[in-house]
This record gives C-alpha cells, sequence and structure tokens, in this order.
C-alpha cells in the first residue's frame, strides 16, 4: 500500500465550475449506486447530537441493560472496562507528527494515535454508563493531549492511518460534548484539529483497496457530524456510496463488478486484477475477499458504521442498495469464517481467515429492525459475543449495538 496522501485543492474562483462538478458528482452517485438511491445532498437539516455511529436512545438502552446486570451487555461492559483502554493511569502519547507507512514501517506514534483514540471513547462510554466524572474528565485528558500537538500524518499510510483514528475521535467526542455536564473547555481546539488535521487528509479519498476509502469516509462523515459541515457530510457520503458499490458485489450489478471511475478499471483484465485475482463474481463477494478476510472486515465495518451514523442523521441507507450489500458481505463472509468449505473457484480454494468484531451494528440494523434471515451472521455473532476491539477503528460494538432497538 503506497497511495500518498491526498491533499485538497483550493477552492475554485468559478462558482459555475463548482456547481457543475458538485451536480457531476451528485448524478455519478446515483448512476453507481442504482436506482432509487439518495442524492449527494445526504445532510440533515439539523445534525443529531450525540450522533456518530451511537445515539442517545442506544447509549440509554446500554446503560439501563448494563446496570440492570442484563447479558450480553454486562459481560460486554465489563470486557470493556477490564481492557487497556478504560485505565484510568493512561496517559496520552500525543505527536506533532505521526508517520506511519506501509505494514507500519515506520511506526512512529501510530498506534499511540489510534489507541488513544479508542481510549477515549472507551471512556466516554464508561462515563455514559457510570456516570463516574473520572471517566469523562479521562477522555476530555486524552483529546486535548493529542488537540494540543498534533499538526499532520505522513508517509505511505497516512491517509489509512488518519481514517482510522478519525473514525474514533469524534464518537468519543460527540458522547462527551453532548452528554457530559462537567464542562470541556478546549472541545473548540479540538474540532480545529479535526478540520485541519483530518479532514485534508481523507476528504478527497483514495485510490488504494477499497477499505482504504470507505474507513477514510467513515472518518470523514463522523468528523463532519461532529463540525456540523454539511458540504463536507455531502461529499463524503457521495464518495462512500460510489465506493461502496464498488466494494461489494451484487447480481444486479451484471457480469463485472462496479467500478469506481478515477481508478480507470475499464477492462475486464484490469477489474480481475484489482479483485485480487478473482474472475468469478458472486452476491457478497467483496474486492478484498481473496486478499483475506481480515482487510474484508475492515470495509465492511466501516459501511456500517457510515449507515448507521447516517440513519441517526435521518437518512436509513439499510433500506437502500448499501443495506443489500452490506447484508450479503456480511453472510457470504461469515459462513467461510464459521469454518464452511471453499469452493475451488472461490480464491482458489483458500481464504485468509480473521474477519474480525465487525457483525453487531450491521447485524442488529438488518435482522433485528428490518427481519432479514442471516442465519451465518447471526452464528458468527453469537459466536463472538461479546466483541471486543480490533485495535484499530472498532471497539466495543456488542455492547452499544448487540441487539440494541433504540
Amino acid at each position: 500500500m503506497t497511495d500518498a496522501p491526498v491533499r485538497p485543492r483550493r477552492k475554485s474562483r468559478r462558482p459555475l465550475l463548482a456547481v457543475t462538478t458538485a451536480a457531476a458528482a451528485a448524478l455519478v452517485a446515483t448512476l453507481v449506486a442504482g436506482p432509487g438511491a439518495p442524492s449527494a445532498d445526504a445532510a440533515p437539516a439539523t445534525f443529531v447530537h450525540p450522533g456518530v455511529t451511537v445515539s442517545k436512545g442506544q447509549l440509554d438502552f446500554t446503560r439501563g441493560k448494563v446496570n440492570a446486570g442484563a447479558q450480553p451487555w454486562k459481560n460486554a461492559f465489563d470486557r470493556m472496562m477490564a481492557s487497556k483502554y478504560a485505565d484510568l493511569n493512561r496517559a496520552p502519547k500525543p505527536r506533532a507528527v505521526v508517520e506511519c507507512g506501509s505494514y507500519s514501517n515506520p511506526n512512529y506514534g501510530c498506534t499511540d494515535e489510534r489507541e488513544d483514540a479508542i481510549a477515549a471513547y472507551t471512556h466516554a462510554l464508561a462515563w455514559y454508563i457510570t456516570r463516574d466524572d473520572r471517566h469523562a474528565r479521562k477522555a476530555i485528558e486524552l483529546m486535548d493531549a493529542w488537540s494540543a500537538v498534533i499538526r499532520d500524518h505522513t508517509n505511505s499510510n497516512a491517509p489509512l492511518q488518519t481514517g482510522w483514528a478519525g473514525s474514533s475521535w469524534p464518537k468519543a467526542a460527540e458522547i462527551i460534548k453532548y452528554t457530559y455536564t462537567g464542562g470541556w473547555a478546549n472541545s473548540g481546539r479540538f474540532a480545529t484539529m479535526l478540520r485541519d488535521v483530518y479532514l485534508p487528509e481523507i476528504i478527497n479519498g483514495s485510490n488504494s483497496n477499497g477499505n482504504w476509502e470507505l474507513s477514510m469516509m467513515e472518518a470523514a462523515i463522523g468528523i463532519s457530524v461532529f463540525l456540523e459541515d454539511k458540504a463536507s457530510y455531502d461529499k463524503a457520503m457521495a464518495k462512500f456510496r460510489t465506493r461502496t458499490a464498488a466494494f461489494v458485489y451484487l447480481e444486479s450489478d451484471g457480469a463485472l463488478p462496479k467500478t469506481v471511475p478515477s481508478q480507470n478499471l475499464n477492462t475486464r483484465d484490469k477489474i480481475v486484477n484489482y479483485w485480487q485475482g478473482q474472475g468469478t463474481f458472486v452476491t457478497g463477494l467483496t474486492q478484498e475477499t481473496c486478499r483475506d478476510l481480515t482487510h474484508t472486515g475492515y470495509g465492511i465495518s466501516a459501511i456500517s458504521h457510515v449507515a448507521e451514523t447516517s440513519r441517526i442523521q435521518g437518512q436509513d441507507l439499510y433500506g437502500t442498495d448499501v443495506g443489500e450489500r452490506l447484508r450479503h458481505a456480511l453472510g457470504f463472509q461469515a459462513k467461510y469464517e464459521m469454518g464452511e468449505g471453499v469452493p475451488s473457484w472461490l480464491c482458489g480454494g483458500s481464504l485468509h481467515l480473521g474477519l474480525g468484531p465487525i457483525t453487531e451494528v450491521g447485524y442488529n440494523a438488518l435482522h433485528n429492525r428490518l427481519g432479514h434471515a442471516m442465519t451465518n451472521t447471526q452464528a458468527l455473532t453469537e459466536r463472538n459475543r461479546p466483541s471486543g476491539s480490533n485495535n484499530l477503528f472498532v471497539a466495543w460494538e456488542t455492547l452499544t449495538h448487540g441487539d440494541n432497538p433504540s
């Protein structure tokens, strides 16, 4: 993975061109995503807070279940509180420049940044459930430490690193800013960090493997909610719709998967090569299935997170092609993760397993809310409960989304 950091273009001085570009983006999003899909104008008239992946209603449901000792939420809470991320003695390790190369070489602050962001979110959840002010103050300490210091992400993995850490920060910030009554004096500085350091690195997307851009758009959308930035929300959502359609294949797509126009995948050979050499396309297959299920899981997780955030903000994507692709991607990957034999036509008859703790959000929305039968996903979800963290950008989703009707 050698994508260079993508810098935002300067704003055009030609309003007509800007309008034309926006219209074209909306048209592409509609064409790629399919008929009946929402346009790029997806931002709500008024943003809902807390509203990044988890809502106040979901938090209240979780708090009630944990305090009642109900399962699986109590076990999920106990697992979270026993983790290193919930340690009240945690000392933040901010850096001015986080440098991340391919396969974490070099790793100058990359693990520290991601894990401090997850810890901030963990403490925010712990605060909400326990009402112990120490956890809110620790979340604030972590967010303040980074917002005081960080100025840039560099090296080849900078966009992905920014996407991963940038997915966790706004989840923490939303809970603290909108539920903690003890005050957060530096919330404005934190917002400036997200706007100036994180958003420019991710908002223009990536032409690398699909999990990159999906994670980057997850972060961009979460940040846009916190900043109440409708233009960035719309831009990120349009890219997300296009990339989701290009990441998960449905039979209705035709003989070949959909593509991202900027990648110039204009022949069958190019597409097959991009899909890790897989030339037989079936519903639920993803662009990275034949690479490994771990990276596949990153992409699926980001899809579920964006769909959940969008639902909270008033536009339910689960009933669109996004939900259909998510449902089939979960089911297809889950059956092999559960041990079903791999046919010879799929990835040469061998898969690298390790999907990760990424099924709860999509399963809850699609099975519990919408009533889709998801036997494979249900079995895997229940086997993995209570789910933990992947130490990148996923954390505690049995706690927050397991069988959560809110």
